[in-house]
């Protein structure tokens, strides 16, 4: 079974049909205000309608730290199928957003070294009242004006053999085009993230970058 590839970060109408015409399973919307990729509630809603219209594809809104309301405006306004919480969201703060909200949740965690994949796996429970998947991901610069994501770093994927075997996972941080297949060789990732890798500047997605990766990843197990 191929890798399930998610473009996060989608902010147009064409951005999406080019993700979807290329084969993308997953479309990420981003609702935080600090990110060149933000876009507006009623901005996420259009877009999630124009995806469940075309079909094929699970839609996630990306939130930062939200407090119930913005979850509880996500849920009735854009309707996801995923909420991917990228924030310092606690397990029980995850736990308390999953009940709320019905939703599936993606757990983002930034990792530098097995023992931060390995306290990732708090985050899941037996029976599935937290998280549905972890997403690990780069961590981001030390600046606390840094995004908590979104910054194009990768990091080492040796050291997501601590998560061999426990449960399916995501990654993220610094994919593109031109590495994508080696690091689902390595990880065996069964969800791959990426957004700043396959722009032309921050916040505009590129159609042809689009389509490379798309055709890089789902090749990745044939090789």
């Amino acid at each position: 079974m191929s890798t399930r590839v998610k473009i996060c970060g989608i902010r147009t109408s064409d951005t999406l049909d080019a993700a979807l015409d290329a084969g993308a399973d997953l479309i990420g919307l981003v609702l935080f205000p600090k990110s060149p990729r933000n876009v507006s509630l009623d901005e996420a809603a259009t877009l999630a309608t124009h995806a469940r219209d075309r079909g094929g594809v699970e839609v996630v809104t990306l939130l930062v730290d939200p407090d119930d309301a913005l979850v509880e405006a996500v849920v009735r306004t854009v309707k996801p199928d995923l909420i991917q919480l990228h924030g310092h969201e606690t397990p029980a703060r995850v736990e308390a957003v999953r009940k709320a909200s019905g939703l599936r949740i993606l757990k983002a965690v930034p990792v530098g070294a097995a023992a931060d994949v390995a306290a990732a796996f708090d985050y899941l429970t037996p029976d599935d009242t937290r998280a549905e998947m972890l997403l690990f991901d780069a961590k981001p610069p030390a600046d606390p004006a840094s995004l908590p994501g979104g910054n194009g770093l990768t990091f080492d994927w040796r050291i997501l053999e601590a998560a061999r075997g426990r449960a399916p996972f995501a990654l993220a941080g610094g994919l593109t085009p031109e590495n994508v297949a080696a690091a689902i060789a390595l990880t065996d990732a069964a969800i791959v993230d990426v957004s700043s890798g396959v722009e032309s500047r921050p916040g505009e997605k590129d159609p042809e970058r689009i389509r490379r990766f798309l055709k890089a990843a789902k090749v990745a197990k044939e090789a």
